[in-house]
């Protein structure tokens, strides 16, 4: 696990379940492996509008984002995806790796959490690598998302 990802955990006392695995890079690979943790499966996407305001959209695995909705929901004339050069200034991530946690190196980045990855149970992200998944409860998302000092917004994606 990312070590400061760790200490941002602890010192918001954020509870959490980890599970290893090799190493995933798509949502497709990924559901061989999590079909043992016990979490809705989630997928991290990051965009950037036409004015290079960055957005991380956290919604389920097997969710398609309708960009033009969101970004109409925005009043954005544009929505793409960031590069990973992008990635690593903004969340300090790579390809694969994008994840919730990130935004723990961010005070820029809009972060948009679906509504049904909000109501789960308990949902399931990268630890800021791809080997593994960390699992929260409701509860401990919503202590990660007061955390969190930037924009966000939880939307019916």
């Amino acid at each position: 696990m990312d070590p400061t990802l760790e200490s941002y955990l602890k010192k918001y006392n954020i509870s959490y379940q980890i599970y290893l695995h090799k190493a995933v890079f798509t949502v497709e690979e990924s559901k061989k492996i999590k079909i043992n943790i016990p979490a809705l499966h989630t997928k991290s996407l990051f965009l950037k509008d036409e004015n290079n305001n960055f957005y991380l959209v956290c919604i389920p695995a097997l969710k398609r984002l309708n960009v033009s909705a969101l970004r109409k929901k925005l009043s954005l004339k544009k929505l793409f995806f960031a590069s990973p050069i992008e990635l690593k200034e903004q969340l300090n991530l790579t390809p694969g790796s994008v994840s919730l946690f990130g935004m723990i190196y961010s005070k820029s980045v809009f972060l948009i959490i679906d509504k049904e990855l909000w109501t789960a149970k308990a949902v399931g992200f990268h630890p800021n690598i791809n080997t593994a998944t960390i699992v929260l409860n409701h509860e401990n998302l919503e202590r990660f998302y007061s955390s969190i000092d930037s924009r966000k917004e939880i939307l019916a994606l």
